[in-house]
């Protein structure tokens, strides 16, 4: 398909464990590699040395067509290396694009690289996507059953959102410092506030602001859209919304509805026909049994 210069276009960066692979099966989607090739042909790998060594070391970017509905979109993709001796590759590309995708191995969960890039994607002001690449692993190397394996992968988005959350409380705390600077600096030329005037009580406000501050649509959780489950590997990867959609023409249930109770403490009671909070006292009766990140 032509896509024409009016095209919206977006750009994207790519970085950690299988981005390559991720990176592959995108190119194989736009029919320019084929799908069987995907992550054994490394496309975006251009360079001798990485091929041999098996590594992204230069990032490297391509243009990928997609289509939602009646939209067409052009998509400026670039994949940047994922080991720490090469962060600068990712400070750069970051800084290039308007949106950015954090894969994280299933197995392996957060490791420092994922901690680096997620800070420098916080400091850009780019609001990352986090996929859960090699989902099979679960299965085939673990042996998890369904159980386990979403408390494997809850355990993961709540270390991720662990370092979001010290990202926000650094921002939280430096915004306030440099709130009291600025008044000690309007002290100094002389403004007395009004606390401070004679026959008036001190007051010390302890707070750090934390409360104050909304950090709802910071965090990643499959509810809000932001998280993806993937096996890059074997060409798939969904979210709740597509189950959402799904299990809404099955059970007859409206998908917006499904969409806030696919992740999180909730059960169907089969016979009152209802979704139901407290998953956790009544296992036996779960359609989907979760806990909230």
């Amino acid at each position: 398909m032509t896509i024409c210069s009016d095209t919206p276009f977006i750009s994207t960066t790519i970085y950690f464990a299988g981005k390559t692979t991720l990176a592959d099966s995108l190119v194989a989607s736009n029919g320019i590699i084929s799908s069987r090739l995907a992550g054994k042909l490394r496309y975006l790998d251009s360079r001798e040395d990485e091929q041999i060594r098996g590594i992204t070391m230069k990032s490297s970017a391509i243009s990928l067509h997609y289509a939602s509905g009646e939209k067409d979109y052009l998509i400026n993709l670039i994949d940047s290396p994922g080991h720490v001796d090469f962060s600068s590759e990712v400070s750069t590309a970051v800084r290039l694009c308007d949106g950015a995708i954090v894969i994280v191995d299933a197995v392996e969960g957060v490791c420092p690289q994922t901690q680096a890039v997620l800070r420098q994607a916080w400091l850009e002001n780019i609001r990352p996507v986090l996929v859960i690449n090699k989902i099979d692993r679960l299965i085939m190397e673990l042996k998890l059953t369904s159980q386990e394996a979403y408390t494997h992968l809850q355990k993961i988005l709540e270390q991720v959102n662990a370092v979001t959350g010290s990202l926000f409380t650094s921002k939280v705390l430096e915004d306030r410092a440099v709130k009291e600077e600025r008044a000690e600096e309007d002290k100094e030329e002389g403004d007395i506030e009004p606390a401070e005037c004679p026959g008036s009580e001190q007051v010390y406000d302890w707070s750090a602001g934390l409360e104050d501050s909304d950090d709802s649509q910071l965090y990643f959780s499959p509810d809000q859209g932001n998280v993806v489950f993937a096996s890059a590997i074997d060409g798939w990867g969904f979210s709740i919304q597509q189950f959402a959609q799904i299990h809404s023409q099955r059970m007859g249930i409206r998908a917006e509805v499904l969409l806030k109770t696919l992740w999180g403490d909730f059960y169907l009671n089969a016979k009152a026909k209802k979704i139901m909070k407290g998953a956790h006292v009544r296992p036996m009766l779960t359609f989907y049994h979760s806990n909230e990140c």
